[in-house]
């Protein structure tokens, strides 16, 4: 059991004659103030953090590892003196919800898995949601150890809303002063969620005082975004890095107390080496590959353990600065390190039973689908399934044998869906419909195509030059119609005066129609049957007075895709399930839709 109070006191020191509890409100601003002078300078290698031992005093650059930072009043005035005094003081159990949990059962009695193992032989990832606490991270234990002949590397995202909590904070760092940082909400909420999993998992010293030492560090690094009044894009990929370093070391810390062995890895310490495009880098493949495979192999008579490796980061191959793969680059992460090491499988851990025949928010009768290849997988990311990170299927380029699986980490004997390089689609019909809400539509228009070369050319430049994605394109003789989703990529929407001067560059050549708020709906399909998927849709569309703005077919042969009214896209991808797939009974039916 963890003792009530996890850090001792420092020597007492003589509190300020004028510093009394009831007079610490009005005097907050200047306490603050100094406090940030003085530690502003401080060298990297002085700091220190957690327990201080009973010989040692505590130093300056400690009290921002303090849960009773001097401008957070949670507890009231009891925590400001005691910061003010030099008391190294953590939350007590109690207050960290440690009777929240009954019954720890089991938490601590766990067999390390993989003893029989040569190599590693799996990798299996955790998103947020998979360790969003301390329960939930102690059921993620179980899923590795319940496959006791598989020796796993883990890749572990953030816990819970991190990520989140992250670029809020950073956000309200803009509109507050230096000093109101360590009271941010979300930098709170951050503190408590991290402090509370590892006083219930019962982590050791060392693993606490790197997961507060980092929490420091946070705290730092939005002080200058505050100060500095900006946030670049390589400050935001060094913010959002703080949530898989903190979890990870957490999680090895938990599977050491077990009693087993568990290394923490950042993925750049794997070798992941990306160019310096922040908040969406594109990996160095044969280094990051090379590197891992280095990294992960265990050495003659060198003894199993669990490797625990962050999702979603790694280094810049000229800044050497921490980059990010974009949201859910994790999976991307994983699948990576499963080519590097030839792994025969990935597995990508989630709250369902696999890749659904639609959403299930739209249509809650949706079924797993059992097969999938790369392509179809990556059509699915791409035009809004959320289950998969678009490019998570590039590494498997590199190990065609390699299969990714998506399994439900709630019902461990559901076989999930399994991706594979290829599958019969000789009797596929339709695999599955993805809906993609908000998009733009720009229609160019121009009788100056006809018998023209360098025509498109001009027009895709001017997207180029404006930095703009392009997700649908159909053509006629005289047209171009192409459709925008920048909120895949972006954080915003796109501004008014950036597509105005889009269609500044663009009508010289043509002319130009914009038009907003429309929808695409995906249909993953065998297109070699477009014919038969086609009148189907149609059919149903038909009834319902539902009209097609624009059609475009795949050059994969995997995609067609519909644009029609978003008002109107809810109700059609309910038609069309009901369509293709008729009554369905839930997660306990797998799809099999066929000619």
């Amino acid at each position: 059991m963890v003792a009530s109070k996890i850090a001792k006191s420092s020597p007492a020191r003589q509190t300020p004659s004028n510093v009394k509890s009831g007079a610490f409100p009005c005097r907050r601003r200047a306490i603050n103030e100094a406090f940030f002078s003085f530690i502003a300078f401080q060298p990297s290698s002085a700091r220190r953090v957690g327990p201080a031992t009973s010989s040692s005093s505590v130093d300056v650059t400690e009290y921002t590892s303090l849960r009773g930072s001097f401008s957070s009043c949670r507890r009231g005035n009891r925590q400001v003196l005691n910061a003010v005094q030099g008391t190294s003081e953590w939350l007590t159990s109690e207050e960290l919800g440690q009777n929240t949990i009954p019954d720890k059962t089991g938490w601590f009695d766990l067999k390390q898995p993989g003893t029989n193992c040569q190599q590693f032989t799996i990798t299996y990832k955790f998103g947020g949601a998979a360790v969003a606490d301390a329960r939930r991270m102690v059921e993620v234990a179980r899923i590795i150890c319940h496959f006791q002949d598989e020796a796993p590397v883990i890749v572990m995202s953030a816990m819970g809303k991190t990520t989140n909590l992250l670029l809020k904070a950073a956000e309200n760092c803009l509109s507050c002063k230096a000093y109101d940082v360590p009271s941010l909400p979300e930098l709170l909420e951050i503190r408590r969620l991290h402090e509370e999993a590892m006083v219930q998992l019962e982590v050791d010293n060392n693993t606490r005082n790197r997961v507060m030492e980092l929490l420091k560090d946070l705290e730092q690094l939005l002080v200058g975004i505050c100060m500095l009044q900006e946030i670049t894009n390589r400050a935001k990929d060094n913010l959002v890095s703080f949530g898989e370093r903190m979890s990870t070391r957490i999680f090895s810390g938990y599977l050491r107390r077990c009693g087993m062995k568990s290394k923490q890895f950042d993925a750049w310490k794997c070798g992941f080496i990306t160019n310096d495009s922040f908040t969406c880098a594109e990996l160095d493949y044969e280094a990051t590959l090379a590197g891992c495979r280095k990294a992960l192999t265990l050495g003659e008579g060198e003894e199993m353990y669990v490797p625990i490796v962050t999702g979603f980061i790694a280094r810049g191959e000229g800044t050497k600065a921490i980059t990010t793969l974009g949201r859910g680059g994790s999976d991307l992460t994983a699948t990576v390190i499963g080519a590097a090491l030839n792994h025969r499988e990935v597995q990508v851990w989630k709250d369902v039973d696999g890749v659904l025949t639609t959403d299930p928010r739209l249509v809650p009768s949706a079924v797993p689908v059992r097969e999938l290849t790369y392509h179809e997988a990556t059509e699915l990311a791409f035009f809004g399934a959320t289950v998969l990170h678009p490019r998570s299927m590039t590494p498997a380029d590199y190990c065609p044998g390699m299969a990714v699986r998506v399994k439900n980490a709630y019902n461990l004997d559901a076989p999930g869906t399994i991706i594979l390089k290829d599958r019969d689609l000789s009797s596929s019909l339709l695999t599955s419909l993805v809906l993609k809400e908000n998009v733009t539509i720009i229609d160019i228009h121009s009788n100056n195509m006809l018998g023209q070369f360098g025509f498109m050319a001009r027009v895709f430049d001017a997207f180029a030059r404006h930095e703009i994605s392009v997700d649908v394109v159909a053509t006629s003789e005289v047209s171009i119609s192409v459709t925008l989703d920048p909120s895949k990529y972006w954080t915003r929407e796109l501004f008014e005066n950036e597509l105005e001067g889009l269609m500044q560059d663009i009508r010289p050549v043509g002319k130009v129609h914009v038009q907003r708020g429309v929808s695409i709906i995906s249909l993953i399909c065998n297109v070699r049957q477009s014919s038969a998927v086609l009148e189907k849709v149609f059919s149903c569309l038909k009834g319902l007075g539902i009209n097609v703005h624009m059609i475009s077919q795949g050059a994969s042969k995997t995609n067609i895709a519909l644009v029609l009214n978003s008002e109107e896209a809810p109700s059609a991808v309910k038609a069309l399930h009901l369509e293709f797939y008729g009554e369905t009974e839930g997660s306990g039916k797998y799809s099999d839709i066929s000619k």
